[in-house]
């Protein structure tokens, strides 16, 4: 990917770009807490692997990544600048590519990642997360639990 070449009034834009605590993020997880679901933010779910969810359900092994419209490429709102073209499609296809690694490492190790787009309605997401969470919740629950051993 070549350096990229860009006006101090677009930089400066892009730094302000929040990674986390987005609104679209907050809205959601006010609305889980609101649910009676405790969570951590900002953890990476799986040890070893250097990525990072929005919100994690550790014992439900639930990660919930809050994805940005722009940088994640959604399918209905992605744009593709004109100006350094190649630069911004290397980038988000680079972002989309990662986001499918991330979901795969995590599915080996026995995790659901969740993809929320930006867009979507915070109450519609929440509602679909709490769903996921209780689900997993109740599998988990379900399984049979090893005898304890006599020492």
């Amino acid at each position: 990917m070549e350096p990229l070449q860009t006006t101090p009034g677009v930089r400066l834009r892009m730094s302000r770009q929040r990674s986390r605590d987005t609104d679209a993020e907050l809205a959601i997880r006010k609305l889980l807490h609101a649910y009676g679901l405790r969570y951590r933010i900002h953890r990476r779910p799986v040890k070893g692997v250097r990525r990072e969810a929005d919100i994690v359900f550790g014992p439900a092994r639930v990660a919930v990544f809050v994805d940005g419209c722009f940088w994640h490429g959604c399918p209905e709102h992605a744009t593709w600048p004109k100006s350094n073209a190649d630069f911004w499609r290397a980038k988000i296809e680079g972002n989309r590519a990662r986001d499918r690694d991330t979901d795969a490492r995590l599915a080996a190790e026995g995790w659901l990642s969740v993809r929320v787009w930006e867009h979507e309605s915070a109450s519609e997401a929440a509602v679909r997360v709490c769903d996921l969470v209780q689900r997993r919740r109740a599998s988990e629950s379900a399984r049979p639990r090893p005898a304890p051993t006599d020492i």
